[in-house]
């Protein structure tokens, strides 16, 4: 049994003293190192849940304990609690505190005294990660809302953190973006930190999720595996949700006679090979484990692959296709992808960062273990080690304990001096003064702290 690192016990908060409490009794457990996504219909409080449990918001009443231990409010305490959990919140102009965007990724590590050939290197490696390399002196105010967002996210995977909080972090990206995002939250379980996140993209939740967490009334209304959940149609109406397009087709088509409700696919490659039915003729699916310095055009002439459907998944994987110069086939979702192409009878290759290679044989022992046949998955470099960046993981996370900020238009421009003023703050940690009808904070950033 997995252990909680993450606890809420009765859990009561409301925005104002008279106002409705957006958490009301909320109880809720996330375990380590299991996927868990938090869902709910808008004003759920799903983002309110996960600043009460980064400790930006302290609840009226009830408890939030970190590892076992409950909160301390203190400053030193919240510190130390952030220094280890990383939030990525939903709207990106709250995360951001520098005029360019390479200065912006690079805030943390900096503040982390770290020296300036690995700051650039965890640079370069997020920026890449998100596919903004080409922005890197770009100022921050001319991008998109969606360019904006993978920034944030690069900032943080340049921490490493061991525990991150992701609210909606595909909303407002494009949909081949929005599955990257899906294999970085993917690597970052599998390198050891506790993923949890929010999203209101069912299908891509219900791939992912190992248990979900459903929101309703303040409350957690449902705490466990998704497909005891979807089940329950009346539930999920109740929710606000809508269950995921996998498990309706599966659902339908188990009524029809078709074939029985079990076993319950995740995926459309998984259910793909549920409704064709057992094969005999599928193709081979070649792996290439790939570092950031594989030669991938050169690896795939050398096992005599050329002409054959490829794919890339996982973060060196891309990075390795990238400096050789290699486009593959299937640019994201490349596991799936290349099992949909086995199935059709023909081989496909799969650029895979070593990490990754759980992930991408998923759909193939799901084939296997309910007797739909077998592809056969073959290592063409097997003793190739894993370097992945996301397996090392040091330092602390300074990003995380920094104030989250949504400055007004007025103060945007002076974003390079260390002193803000803001007439809105989500943290509780300044000193505050009254003036006027504002609320002013005063805002010091010192080697990551707040003083």
């Amino acid at each position: 049994m997995a252990d909680t690192i993450l606890e809420a016990r009765d859990v009561v908060y409301s925005y104002s003293r008279k106002g409705p409490r957006v958490l009301d009794g909320m109880c809720v457990k996330i375990d380590k190192g299991v996927k868990t996504a938090v869902l709910g219909s808008n004003g759920a409080g799903k983002s309110t849940l996960f600043s009460v449990l980064n400790a930006l918001y302290k609840p009226q009443s009830g408890t939030v304990l970190y590892k076992g231990e409950p909160l301390s409010y203190r400053h030193k305490g919240v510190i130390r609690m952030r220094s280890e959990v990383s939030i990525l919140f939903q709207n990106p102009n709250d995360m951001m505190f520098k005029p360019y965007v390479e200065q912006d990724v690079a805030y943390g590590p900096e503040n982390m005294k770290l020296p300036k050939d690995e700051v650039d290197k965890r640079v370069e490696e997020a920026l890449f990660t998100v596919g903004m390399e080409e922005y890197r002196k770009s100022p921050i105010m001319k991008l998109s809302y969606g360019q904006r967002k993978r920034v944030t996210l690069a900032g943080v995977l340049a921490m490493k953190p061991s525990v991150l909080i992701m609210d909606e972090p595909t909303a407002g990206l494009d949909p081949q973006m929005a599955y990257e995002v899906m294999e970085i939250a993917e690597q970052l379980h599998s390198s050891g930190v506790t993923v949890v996140m929010s999203s209101h993209d069912t299908d891509l939740v219900y791939s992912w999720a190992d248990e979900i967490r459903v929101l309703g009334g303040g409350r957690c209304v449902y705490s466990g595996p998704p497909e005891d959940f979807y089940r329950d149609r009346a539930e999920v109406q109740k929710a606000g949700l809508m269950p995921p397009s996998v498990f309706s087709i599966n659902e339908a088509l188990s009524k029809s006679g078709a074939f029985p409700m079990e076993p319950l696919p995740r995926t459309r490659a998984q259910l793909s090979v549920k409704i064709s039915g057992k094969g005999d003729a599928y193709g081979k699916m070649h792996v290439i484990l790939a570092e950031p310095e594989t030669d991938v055009p050169g690896t795939i002439v050398s096992a005599g692959l050329e002409g054959i459907s490829t794919g890339v998944c996982g973060i060196s994987a891309r990075m390795a296709a990238e400096s050789s110069g290699f486009k593959a086939d299937f640019p994201y979702n490349g596991p799936e992808n290349c099992v949909s192409k086995c199935m059709t009878g023909q081989d496909s290759v799969l650029i895979c960062d070593p990490a990754m290679l759980g992930v991408a044989e998923s759909s193939v022992r799901f084939i296997e273990a309910n007797g739909y046949g077998s592809i056969e998955a073959d290592v063409v470099n097997p003793g190739l080690s894993d370097r992945s960046p996301f397996r090392r993981r040091t330092g602390r996370a300074i990003r995380a304990a920094c104030p989250i900020a949504t400055f007004s238009n007025h103060f945007r421009t002076s974003m390079r001096s260390e002193w803000f003023s803001t007439n809105r703050l989500k943290c509780d940690l300044f000193r505050r003064k009254r003036s006027g009808d504002f609320w002013i904070a005063f805002v010091s950033i010192y080697r990551g702290s707040i003083v």
